[in-house]
């Protein structure tokens, strides 16, 4: 029996993508903090201790959920919208950078799907949001930006976001895929997933890819970034010397200017 709200939904936009979810009176979504880009008057926000899920349990086990957000690097809450009016309301969710936003149907992929820590974006409640241990150490140690996986379970609707384009692969029984850490969006439960050097000591130093590959071994889905905000963010702060910062937008005086400016 589904435990999910079953919710209706409209990604929007081309680059700058955003996904607008219909609730039926009484039914709510969950999302990140940040994530919310307008709501209708008659839905209203709540702060939750863990992952909004909404399911049954004790204190210890919504505070546990709320240590594994912590792991994630999320907020111990979640944000829950539900719609307390009549007929229908709207509730919208802003993709962080340019890129895709996924919608995904859990029940479809056994209940289960592997994402990186910072690709969810909003769910149906009654979807939980925790973390996926890794179940070896090089995996946990060295895994840099995706050693830390979340793990969505359920039978709700899912948004997460991929950044530039989107790429999906279809893994056969046996198959080897090796993909930069911090381009892997997410994957089905049955792919095998670690960490593996990219090569020799020189490839390491020299090689500009990092030290690590995720190595994934089908069967089963995966969907890749081209991306990565961390990839996005480096290119940004290493622009940033102190001579552009000091320089307008499309100045041709640069450091003359300044002088003229009584800078």
């Amino acid at each position: 029996m589904p435990t999910a709200h079953e919710i209706d939904y409209r990604i929007q936009g081309h680059e700058m993508q955003f996904v607008e979810i219909e609730l039926d009176p009484g039914e709510s979504a969950i999302a990140e903090a940040g994530s919310l880009m307008y709501k209708d008057a008659s839905i209203t926000m709540s702060a939750v201790f863990g992952d909004g899920s909404g399911q049954s349990g004790g204190f210890m086990d919504k505070l546990f959920g709320a240590g594994k957000r912590v792991l994630t690097g999320e907020s111990l809450f979640t944000t829950v919208f539900t719609h307390e009016g009549t007929d229908k309301a709207q509730v919208a969710f802003a993709a962080p950078y340019p890129g895709t936003i996924l919608a995904l149907d859990l029940s479809n992929f056994q209940g289960r799907l592997i994402c990186q820590k910072d690709t969810f974006l909003a769910a149906a409640r009654g979807v939980s949001v925790g973390i996926a241990f890794q179940k070896k150490i090089l995996t946990g140690l060295f895994g840099g930006e995706g050693f830390i996986m979340q793990k969505l379970e359920g039978d709700g609707m899912v948004f997460v976001h991929a950044g530039g384009t989107l790429v999906e692969r279809e893994l056969k029984a046996g198959e080897e895929l090796h993909v930069d850490t911090g381009c892997l969006v997410a994957l089905t439960r049955d792919v095998d997933y670690d960490v593996i050097t990219v090569g020799g000591i020189k490839s390491m130093i020299f090689g500009g890819e990092g030290v690590f590959f995720a190595r994934l071994r089908g069967p089963g889905h995966v969907w890749l970034q081209s991306l990565p905000f961390s990839r996005l963010a480096g290119r940004v702060l290493a622009n940033l010397s102190p001579l552009t910062r000091k320089q307008g937008e499309g100045s041709v005086l640069g450091p003359l200017g300044d002088l003229l400016g009584g800078r």
